[in-house]
């Protein structure tokens, strides 16, 4: 096995680090943050940083990179408060991995990666439309994370929607059948198969599958 030590990661080059840091974690969730400006013009972009917060009140997180340079998805969260989370699914990663291309603000993501504005419930942000399963947030809060400069912003979910098929009677939703993919590394999109699913585990108690009879 192959051993590599703090010492050496710094005096990697940078690309090469980027991409060991990146992936040596393990995959992550694979979504699109879509927003609109004071302005009303629309932006979305992908993000592998998104994570769950708490389900009682309902939130999620996700980490931005420093503000030393523009980040038109931060600055119409903190103008208008509102952002949209959507899954990206396995027949539109091309299109998802393009909104990581740096377009001038005034110019919308939507329109250059062929991906479609969509707009539920009188909420001010836009939805992706193509995507499976989109969650509607608000801005509570932000944490400033000074050891390299990045920001934890924590978001209430105020409206989800999905397909009916893929939620399960106890409320699970199960993302495979979705299509849901995830990000391994920076530019890596893997589409996850359900290997099981276990009840709560408790000391002394042996671990129980949901699908054991099935398997049986």
């Amino acid at each position: 096995m192959k051993h590599i030590e703090a010492s050496e990661i710094e005096k990697m080059e940078k690309i090469f680090r980027l991409n060991l840091i990146n992936s040596c974690t393990g995959y992550k969730s694979a979504n699109l943050i879509a927003t609109k400006s004071k302005s009303g013009n629309p932006n979305v972009a992908v993000f592998s940083s998104i994570t769950h917060m708490g389900s009682d009140p309902a939130m999620l997180g996700f980490v931005t990179r420093p503000l030393n340079v523009s980040r038109n998805t931060y600055q119409n969260i903190r103008d208008t408060s509102y952002f949209t989370v959507n899954h990206i699914h396995e027949k539109m990663i091309e299109q998802a991995h393009h909104t990581a291309a740096k377009y001038d603000e005034e110019i919308s993501e939507f329109h250059k990666t062929g991906l479609n504005e969509e707009y539920l419930d009188d909420f001010h942000a836009p939805y992706v439309k193509q995507s499976e399963v989109k969650l509607g947030c608000k801005y509570l809060n932000e944490y400033h994370i000074k050891e390299n400069d990045t920001l934890l912003v924590v978001a209430a979910i105020e409206h989800i929607y999905f397909d009916e098929g893929i939620q399960m009677p106890d409320g699970w939703l199960r993302l495979d059948d979705a299509g849901t993919v995830a990000i391994n590394g920076l530019d890596g999109y893997s589409l996850p198969s359900l290997l099981d699913r276990f009840h709560y585990a408790r000391p002394n108690q042996e671990v129980r599958s949901f699908f054991s009879k099935e398997k049986n």
